[in-house]
C-alpha cells in the first residue's frame, strides 16, 4: 500500500473517531486511549501524525472547517445565488441541519466555542480563523448585494455578517441549553427582518 494513502487513512481514521465522540461530551471528557481504542490504533500510531492531544484538536478544528468550507462551496462560490439569497440560503441550511441532528451531535464549531478558548491558545486561533472565513464569505456576498441594489450600504457589510453569525452562535447554543431548536428558528426569522430592513 502506498504510505501516503495509509497516513491519510490513519490520521483521518483518528481524526473522524474523535470527532464523534467530542461531539458527544466535549473535548476534555474524551481521552487519548478512548479515542484510540474506538479508533482501533495504538498510541504509538497517534503521536506519529500528532505531537499532542492539542495539536489533535487544532488539527480537528482544520478539517473541520476545511469540510465546512466545502459544504458552503455552492452557496457563496461560482454560479450560485445573488448575495442576499446566498445569505439566507446560508442560514436556513444552518437551521435544516440542526433540526435534523440531534442538537448535541451538529455542530463542531458550537461544541468547542466556549470549552476550548479557556484550555488552548492555538485550537482558540484555528477556531477563529475558522470563524472570520465564514463572517468574510457572509460579507462578500453582503457586498455583492450591497452593490446590486437589493441591500442598502447604510450598515458596513461586515459588522452586518459578523451580528449575523454571532446571533446564530448565540441562538446554537441556547437551542442546545433549553434542547429545543426554537432559538434557531427564532434566529432565521430576525435574519430575515433584518435583511429586509437593509434592502
Amino acid at each position: 500500500m502506498d504510505r501516503s494513502l495509509q497516513y491519510q487513512d490513519t490520521r483521518e481514521r483518528i481524526l473522524s473517531v474523535g470527532e464523534g465522540l467530542i461531539l458527544a461530551r466535549g473535548f476534555s471528557a474524551v481521552g487519548l486511549n478512548e479515542i484510540l481504542g474506538k479508533a482501533e490504533v495504538p498510541k504509538g500510531s497517534f503521536y506519529h501524525y500528532f505531537r499532542s492531544k492539542e495539536g489533535f484538536g487544532v488539527a480537528l478544528l482544520e478539517r473541520y472547517f476545511q469540510d465546512y468550507d466545502n459544504r458552503i462551496a455552492g452557496l457563496f462560490g461560482p454560479g450560485r445565488k445573488g448575495g442576499k439569497e446566498a445569505v439566507l440560503a446560508y442560514f436556513h441550511q444552518w437551521l435544516e441541519i440542526q433540526s435534523a441532528n440531534d442538537l448535541h451531535h451538529s455542530c463542531l464549531a458550537v461544541k468547542l466555542a466556549a470549552e476550548v478558548c479557556d484550555l488552548s491558545e492555538a485550537m482558540r486561533e484555528e477556531l477563529s480563523a475558522g470563524m472570520k472565513h465564514i463572517v468574510s464569505c457572509l460579507a462578500k456576498a453582503l457586498g455583492e448585494a450591497q452593490t446590486s441594489g437589493a441591500l442598502s450600504q447604510n450598515a458596513s457589510a461586515e459588522e452586518l455578517a459578523e451580528s449575523l453569525y454571532a446571533m446564530w452562535i448565540g441562538a446554537s447554543l441556547m437551542a442546545r441549553a433549553n434542547g429545543s431548536n426554537l432559538p434557531l428558528e427564532r434566529a432565521y426569522r430576525q435574519t430575515r427582518i433584518m435583511l429586509e430592513a437593509e434592502a
